[in-house]
């Protein structure tokens, strides 16, 4: 593995410092005290640096995260980051488990620990330590992730702080940690791997809206058509499942209609199970066949059968057993199941509103009525997003979001560039972050996710999240200024 030089050697301060990364962050933690000023102005009556308010204590947690910004940057030895990772992680573990047991539950998630008036979240902590030590692992020499060991210790450490958030029912965090398959793809994992999550996710919506039968239905198809295309028989194949496809399709209705004629209830249900057995009892001889024919995909598209059945018969323990009563409501809103305008709902419909109130230039710093007169719900937090729409505009929101992806492209292009492999993994695991809760925080302001309780990095309220990514940002900032000297 290459070494770092001496740091007094090579480029100068100024020159090894990416300001470009360094604006963005400036800014984005700039608009976000403006933004958390404009949310409360009216309730708490306060300036914007007043220290009694939201605003204000923002602007402090600022202050902090630049003072260790500094010790990152000038004081503490780049180096330590790698010998520290282990007892990091370790460390930020202990905490997740502790918090189960004696954190403060807020909302009906028990992950913060409180300490007067300053509550601290250990997820935010485990998002550094699982990424510097993904980058210790994977940067090791002999580290291939094809290998099934280093395959497994790489999953693991991911699952391990994953199923301790979702312990301590904050399972929307959870989420953020599904961002970290595209820096396992970046370092060799199959894109089969991306496409098996998309299609868990359209299984798993089809379950709860359709039926298992549908989802099961879709899922074969798929699977069926992939190979026929990868054998070189597509369109013969395609052109003999069509109507398989439309014949299974009407089988429910054709049991609904044998069930009402033998006056047997329970006939359409018992029909399905055995339909759903017989593909069960056939993966095995799906596999005998892939083994004597030497087809290797073959047993990708098994293991994608086998492991989307399963999934299909998981969902309604997943749904009412996994997640929390207020996460299935939101999600049972979000897929049109129910109707809930003034309950789970309320947040989404005023946020949307706020925000398409905005137009295209907004209505003016400070302005804006559903802003003002506290319309939306958590505004300064998890909806910080619609009161940018509403008083920016259509403009106002395109600029920050464009300040968004300048800051994912510049630290995947700095990543990229790095001669160390951990200080690339630990960039790509930095950008994954960023992403993950841009796309579901703004997503869930619109009304295209359900609302999880995620913050937008650097402009919602929150000190251990400003602390968190401030701290995630400035030890990429210093690995990348250690490589950027010899440029």
């Amino acid at each position: 593995m290459v070494r770092y030089a001496n740091n007094n050697q090579g480029r100068g301060l100024v020159q090894s410092i990416d300001w470009l990364l360094l604006g963005c962050y400036v800014f984005l933690v700039a608009v976000g005290i403006l933004n958390i000023y404009a949310s409360i102005h009216s309730s708490e009556a306060t300036g914007i640096f007043d220290l009694a308010s939201r605003s204000g204590k923002q602007l402090l947690w600022w202050g902090i995260s630049l003072v260790f910004g500094m010790l990152i940057l000038f004081v503490i030895p780049s180096r330590l980051y790698e010998g520290l990772s282990l007892p990091i992680y370790i460390f930020a573990i202990i905490l997740l488990i502790a918090v189960i047991f004696l954190g403060q539950e807020v909302n009906g998630s028990k992950s913060w620990f409180e300490f007067g008036p300053i509550k601290f979240q250990p997820a935010e902590v485990s998002k550094i330590a699982t990424a510097l030590m993904l980058a210790k692992y994977m940067s090791g020499v002999d580290y291939k992730l094809k290998n099934i060991k280093d395959f497994i210790v790489t999953v693991l450490i991911i699952l391990i702080p994953m199923a301790l958030i979702v312990a301590s029912s904050e399972t929307g965090s959870s989420l953020v940690y599904l961002g970290l398959i595209f820096m396992l793809y970046r370092e060799g994992l199959s894109g089969w791997i991306i496409v098996m999550g998309g299609m868990a996710i359209l299984l798993f919506i089809l379950t709860l809206t359709v039926s298992p039968y549908v989802a099961i239905l879709v899922l074969a198809a798929i699977v069926f058509v992939e190979e026929a295309f990868r054998l070189g028989k597509g369109w013969w194949i395609v052109y003999l499942l069509l109507p398989l496809v439309l014949l299974f399709s009407f089988m429910p209705l054709i049991f609904e209609k044998i069930a009402l004629a033998l006056e047997l209830e329970a006939l359409p249900i018992k029909a399905i199970h055995l339909l759903l057995g017989a593909i069960v009892i056939a993966i095995p001889f799906c596999i005998r066949q892939a083994y004597r024919h030497r087809f290797n995909s073959l047993y990708l598209s098994v293991a994608s059968l086998i492991l989307g059945i399963g999934l299909v018969f998981s969902t309604d323990f997943i749904f009412n057993s996994v997640l929390q009563g207020h996460q299935r409501q939101r999600i049972e809103v979000l897929l049109g199941m129910t109707e809930d305008p003034s309950g789970v709902g309320y947040n989404v419909r005023q946020s949307m509103i706020a925000i398409g109130s905005g137009g295209l230039f907004g209505k003016g710093y400070l302005q804006g009525t559903q802003t003002t007169y506290g319309f939306v719900p958590e505004q300064s937090t998890d909806f910080i997003f619609c009161t940018v729409g509403e008083e920016w505009g259509f403009m106002g929101s395109s600029l920050l979001i464009l300040v968004y992806v300048l800051m994912i492209w510049r630290i995947l292009h700095n990543a990229e560039k790095s001669r160390e492999a951990f200080t690339r993994i630990y960039g790509y695991c930095f950008a994954a972050c960023i992403f993950m809760h841009l796309i579901i925080n703004i997503g869930m302001t619109i009304g295209i996710m359900p609302v999880i309780g995620i913050p937008l990095p650097f402009v919602s309220y929150g000190g251990s999240s400003l602390l968190a990514f401030s701290l995630m940002f400035f030890i990429f900032l210093v690995l990348d200024k250690n490589e950027r000297k010899y440029f």
